[in-house]
């Protein structure tokens, strides 16, 4: 999928004109987008203030970490079983 044009933080300036009473028509024509554009920025944005789209971010750096966690408990699992069919 293409990246937007917009970052995060215009996308969230251009929902707040909206929201102020902005219609969508003239909205998407200063922009230059398409309502279905528009339409799915508001889905992916409504509600957020400028400083929340980090906290769209974080959820990558978490499932990295944890990704990493689950290897590291996966080869100690491994390495116990090991030991621990082998005969003494």
């Amino acid at each position: 999928m293409r990246q937007s044009c917009y970052s995060e933080e215009q996308i969230i300036g251009m929902l707040r004109e909206h929201e102020a009473g902005v219609k969508t028509k003239e909205l998407c024509r200063n922009y230059g987008i398409s309502d279905a554009t528009f339409y799915r920025y508001k889905a992916t944005f409504v509600g957020m203030m400028v400083s929340d789209p980090q906290l769209l971010r974080t959820p990558d750096a978490e499932n990295a970490k944890l990704k990493r966690l689950l290897a590291e408990q996966m080869l100690d699992i491994a390495a116990l079983k090991d030991l621990a069919s082998k005969d003494f």
